[in-house]
């Protein structure tokens, strides 16, 4: 799954608690040297034409620093606010609360500073923290000459693949520059900032799990270094590290980071039983269960700020411990509860679960998802992002929650959960379609404006191709074969396939080409013996494996290709889209099953 690396590399460009459910920010007047910023709407752009000024963007995160010291800087400059009030009707938008937004400049990290011809079109897009003198200067110039800069270029024709299927040599191409993406000097994918990329690190464990051992030991040497970034005293992962080693963090802590670094250090576990990766994990989920949970409800908030005082410097703050921590205050918490940011933590806990048998962090996923599933869900089987959204709905939110709740049919067997994920499924087809045959399933349902339609993205349609695949496998729906069909084509495209990072094509390409792992346990789930054998299978779980519990007295069952006979006892039968293993029938013979199970597909 992928959990928005996206939004980590915008941060790396550069990188307000709201009361719990109460939606999206809407900013207030005399903010920023009585600067009268204003959410993003249509209005803004009619009262641009109507006063001829132009529209000046201010896309920041809450837990950004940079964005912090713009606000109190750059905006508080007395020539920057003259000559914003003059010609510039301001915007300012937080970019967790509109992901529309967010995906459209994600390339240009936070904050990012966009401005608009009362039209619409774009006139300039810089990216990262802008001092006074720069910016007045670009405000007078856009003034000057409101011509279009080099920033602002003409979108590219794309061109569709003629089918989904990646041909040989674009594959040969992305795996090289899979490889090259891997930084041997200091040990982890990705050159300069370091941090934990989510499918890098999962595909280098396939690719381990397959026999490889060059990969075993990257993998093993970059969740190593990674956990140099997990805070020694609270717990938790922080965002990244700077100047291209491991030991330098950015502080914020934001919910999308935990949940790759749960998923990834639980799938860790389960394959080798490395304790330090067990170690890893149950870190980021004490943290998570201590600063990112609504205590009432169980959901899971949206990040905690890397600053205690908004632009200050941090670091020795950090150096404290608890104590001298909590004595100067706690960084503030985004209490926003977005459907998008829970399915990727319910997700993760039932990973980490299935991992450890920590029986509270699925309690945890299961009361995150009732919650959201009364608060946040849209007739058909969508959710949208917020109490309220002012936009929307949005692909992330229905795709996170339908992996959600997909995970937790995976470790639990409930067919509730899958009925749900299969109708996420379905929504997403009928609400974000591509807008042409192989242009990929759209971020959101509306457009951001007149002169900017949805587009896709391509990490949401990787996920959309690993989720829509998997429920087509797990319920024999065809339709949702056909989802993950259409957005895989997207991905073909060689202007898709061959941007970096390359590991989430890689996975989406495996994922619709090979069947996962089946793992069946059949008897009754009344049994101690099934449950014993279940349990042994959620330990050795593995990222692309569908794990059932067949009770000969379902009235009701799934579908199955496979003609299992009735042995008289529970017994776990372990099959790939060749063969199917000969019963097991003890726990302590799983994990062994599973391991060769995963050799052999790599073959």
């Amino acid at each position: 799954m992928k959990m928005k690396t996206k939004l980590l590399i915008a941060a790396l460009l550069f990188c307000m608690t709201f009361p719990f459910g109460l939606g999206a920010q809407t900013p207030s007047a005399g903010h920023n040297g009585g600067l009268d910023w204003r959410p993003w709407s249509d209005a803004a752009f009619a009262e641009a034409r109507a006063q001829h000024k132009f529209v000046l963007l201010d896309l920041e995160a809450v837990w950004c620093h940079w964005c912090h010291v713009m606000d109190d800087v750059t905006y508080r400059d007395p020539v920057v606010v003259r000559l914003l009030k003059e010609k510039y009707i301001l915007v300012k938008v937080d970019q967790d609360s509109r992901p529309d937004i967010s995906n459209r400049y994600q390339d240009y990290g936070w904050p990012a500073t966009v401005v608009f011809a009362a039209d619409g079109s774009e006139i300039v897009k810089r990216q990262g923290y802008i001092a006074p003198r720069p910016m007045s200067s670009l405000l007078q110039a856009i003034i000057d000459d409101p011509s279009p800069g080099p920033s602002v270029g003409k979108e590219k024709a794309f061109e569709a693949a003629a089918n989904s299927a990646i041909g040989a040599a674009t594959l040969a191409r992305i795996q090289k520059q899979y490889d090259l993406q891997y930084d041997k000097a200091v040990s982890g994918w990705g050159f300069g900032h370091k941090y934990l990329d989510s499918d890098s690190t999962e595909n280098a464990l396939r690719l381990a799990g397959r026999g490889d051992a060059v990969y075993a030991k990257r993998v093993a040497e970059t969740l190593h270094n990674a956990a140099k970034l997990i805070d020694p005293v609270w717990g938790g992962l922080y965002q990244y590290s700077v100047d291209g080693r491991w030991n330098e963090p950015h502080f914020e802590k934001l919910i999308s980071i935990q949940a790759v670094a749960l998923r990834q250090y639980s799938l860790a576990y389960a394959q080798t039983q490395n304790p330090e990766d067990l170690k890893a994990a149950q870190s980021v989920a004490k943290f998570v269960d201590d600063f990112l949970t609504a205590p009432d409800a169980g959901v899971f908030f949206v990040s905690q700020d890397a600053d205690l005082h908004d632009g200050q410097e941090n670091e020795a703050y950090f150096k404290l411990d608890d104590r001298g921590r909590r004595a100067q205050g706690t960084p503030r918490v985004d209490k926003h509860v977005y459907a998008r940011e829970n399915g990727w933590m319910i997700a993760a806990f039932c990973d980490y679960y299935a991992a450890t048998g920590n029986e509270a962090a699925l309690e945890h996923a299961r009361r995150a998802a009732g919650w959201i599933a009364v608060h946040r869900s849209l007739q058909g089987g969508g959710f949208r992002h917020d109490d309220v959204d002012i936009a929307g709905p949005y692909l992330g939110d229905t795709l996170a929650m339908g992996q959600a709740f997909l995970a937790l049919y995976n470790v639990t067997g409930d067919r509730e959960d899958l009925n749900a994920a299969q109708a996420a499924a379905r929504f997403i087809a009928a609400n974000f379609a591509p807008a042409g045959a192989g242009k990929g399933f759209v971020t959101s349902k509306t457009a951001t404006d007149a002169a900017f339609k949805p587009h896709p993205d391509r990490d949401e349609n990787i996920a959309l191709v690993r989720f829509a695949a998997m429920v087509a496998f797990a319920s024999g729906d065809e339709s949702c074969r056909a989802t993950a069909t259409e957005a895989m084509r997207y991905l073909a495209a060689e202007a898709v396939a061959l941007r970096p990072m390359s590991a989430g094509v890689l996975l989406a390409n495996q994922d619709m080409t090979e069947a996962p792992i089946h793992v069946t346990v059949l008897g009754s789930r009344t049994k101690a013996e099934t449950a014993a054998l279940h349990a042994a299978a959620l330990r050795a779980i593995v990222s692309h494996e569908l794990i059932e519990v067949r009770d000969p007295a379902d009235p009701t069952p799934l579908p199955t290709n496979v003609a299992f006979t009735q042995l008289g006892r529970s017994a776990l039968f372990l099959c790939t889209a060749r063969a199917c293993s000969s019963p097991v029938f003890h726990g302590e013979d799983v994990r062994t099953r599973i391991q060769r199970a995963e050799m052999q597909a790599g073959r």
